[in-house]
């Protein structure tokens, strides 16, 4: 159970006032543009920003302890609604117009351009990459078909596959790609995680298939959707900018995609389901993520932070996830913002993090004494 923390009502919640602040990261917009049309020292912005400014904001601003009241409807969260479904057209005209611009712009050098699609990619895969994962869980039609468009602009489409079918289910399982071992640095994460969430996903939509008496060949197989989508738009990308905006496209996807399996990375970190024997684990609770209270990065992320509660109640809306205390589950030191840039020191995330994991460990699991399979993956797979 979520802990008794200030209530925020459904009438309070519908406030426009209340989502005005999830709105922030349309201000990285302009931003791009503006790095675009300017060159020279602005082209760092949009990564400083993304990655400074808001964890700056975080500690001036502190921890937002409040929980929505569960029982609002998409009616009452109208305007957090709105949020991600106009962030992609946004971040479609302002890929591909700077994809159309940058490679012509006199004034930009190489590295400026590369800079620029950089920051880019930061964007995409900080705001595009996180507002598509909150589209995907969403029944409505349109909200999923945006997900996809914003997954195919940074060539990753089967991640919805994998989140859905394989992350949710397996979460803090060995079967579960993107869950980090305990003791298991970036650098070796990340590799692993590209390669496996990919045969996973593919593996689990064919399983799916299989389930209904179709072969994976079967035109109702996504990955035929992403892969077409994922053509398109690098077939757009040669047309707009030639050979230099598709390399361009190409960087700002391979940036967001790094962006992506750092969270990834970060919100599960050795935290383990125990296994109860004959490939059964324990039901997911809200202690197998890392919770952040961090009132700005959440402003930034629409509530991703409040993963403990995502992964308990995966059909929430980012407005009602409920934060979790020192109870019910492990608190991470810093917001996302901080904590990616950690990841990218494994030296210093061992030395921050592995306290806190074996704390974690005493506190729910004090009854098992030998983690050896659980750090090596070596626990059975899940039926």
């Amino acid at each position: 159970m979520a802990p008794q923390h200030s209530m925020v009502s459904v009438d309070q919640l519908a406030q426009f006032k209340r989502a005005l602040p999830f709105a922030l990261s349309f201000a990285l917009i302009p931003l791009a543009w503006l790095t675009a049309f300017v060159g020279g020292w602005s082209v760092i912005l949009l990564p400083l920003l993304t990655w400074y400014l808001f964890s700056v904001i975080d500690g001036i601003a502190g921890l937002n302890l409040e929980n929505a009241d569960t029982s609002a409807t998409d009616d009452d969260l109208f305007w957090y609604r709105i949020i991600p479904i106009a962030w992609m057209p946004a971040q479609f005209f302002t890929v591909f117009g700077l994809v159309w611009y940058v490679p012509q712009a006199a004034h930009l050098g190489g590295w400026e351009k590369a800079l620029i699609f950089l920051g880019i990619g930061v964007m995409t895969g900080t705001i595009g990459i996180n507002y598509s994962h909150e589209l995907m869980h969403q029944k409505n039609k349109l909200e999923r078909w945006w997900a996809d468009i914003l997954l195919a602009m940074v060539l990753y489409s089967h991640f919805r596959s994998e989140h859905l079918l394989v992350h949710h289910r397996y979460v803090a399982t060995p079967r579960d790609p993107v869950t980090a071992f305990y003791n298991e640095g970036f650098h070796r994460f990340y590799p692993r995680v590209l390669k496996q969430s990919l045969k996973s996903s593919f593996r689990a939509e064919k399983e799916m298939l299989a389930r209904k008496d179709k072969p994976w060949t079967s035109s109702s197989n996504p990955f035929f959707r992403y892969w077409s989508l994922q053509g398109g738009f690098l077939i757009l990308a040669l047309i707009l900018g030639g050979w230099v905006g598709l390399g361009l496209f190409l960087i700002q996807a391979g940036v967001a995609i790094w962006q992506l399996e750092l969270v990834n990375y970060i919100e599960h970190y050795g935290l383990t389901r125990k296994h109860l024997g004959e490939g059964k684990y324990e039901h997911v609770q809200p202690r197998h993520s890392w919770n952040a209270a961090h009132r700005a990065s959440n402003w930034l992320l629409i509530n991703l932070q409040r993963h403990s509660d995502h992964h308990y109640k995966p059909d929430r809306r980012f407005p009602v996830l409920q934060t979790y205390g020192k109870a019910d589950a492990p608190q991470l030191p810093f917001g996302y913002p901080i904590m990616t840039m950690v990841a990218m020191m494994p030296w210093v995330w061992r030395h921050v993090m592995n306290p806190r994991v074996r704390k974690w460990r005493e506190m729910y699991y004090p009854e098992i004494t030998d983690w050896t399979p659980y750090n090596k993956g070596l626990t059975p797979y899940p039926r």
